[in-house]
């Protein structure tokens, strides 16, 4: 399965700058796995650019409001979905005011990483990790232990 992590705006924090290059450097050995950055603005208009920019794939939505998966539970979805056929999963990481309502009802999961709000820039960071030990999951490997 191709995963596409769609974003508003890039992240600015040296943090957020070298986690995010870190993972996705660690991942490219696991397949596709693509990092877009759209424009931030409103909720609204963000949601709009996400719907626009995930139309065609299974959307995975990143909302504190979500349900609480743990990595063993999510890992389980991904195998799911690749079972299924899916091709292709968007993560999408919306505007700091959130997603419209519009976005999250036509989300195939709304997934919470926290319980917290989480500022962006530190979503996406947590998000690459998760991915990055699933991946690992998948293959069998030690990171996950």
């Amino acid at each position: 399965m191709k995963h596409q992590i769609i974003v508003a705006g890039k992240p600015a924090l040296a943090y957020a700058k070298t986690g995010t290059a870190e993972y996705l450097k660690r991942l490219k050995r696991y397949g596709s796995y693509d990092l877009k950055h759209i424009k931030d603005g409103s909720s609204e208009d963000v949601s709009q650019r996400l719907l626009e920019g995930s139309e065609g794939t299974l959307r995975i939505v990143m909302d504190e409001r979500g349900e609480s998966l743990n990595t063993a539970q999510l890992t389980k979805k991904i195998n799911a979905w690749e079972m299924r056929g899916v091709k292709r999963a968007s993560y999408l990481i919306g505007a700091s005011d959130g997603h419209t309502e519009e976005l999250r009802q036509q989300a195939d999961l709304v997934w919470a990483l926290s319980p917290l709000t989480l500022q962006h820039e530190l979503a996406l960071v947590v998000l690459l990790e998760q991915l990055y030990r699933i991946a690992t999951i998948q293959r069998g490997e030690p990171y996950h232990r």
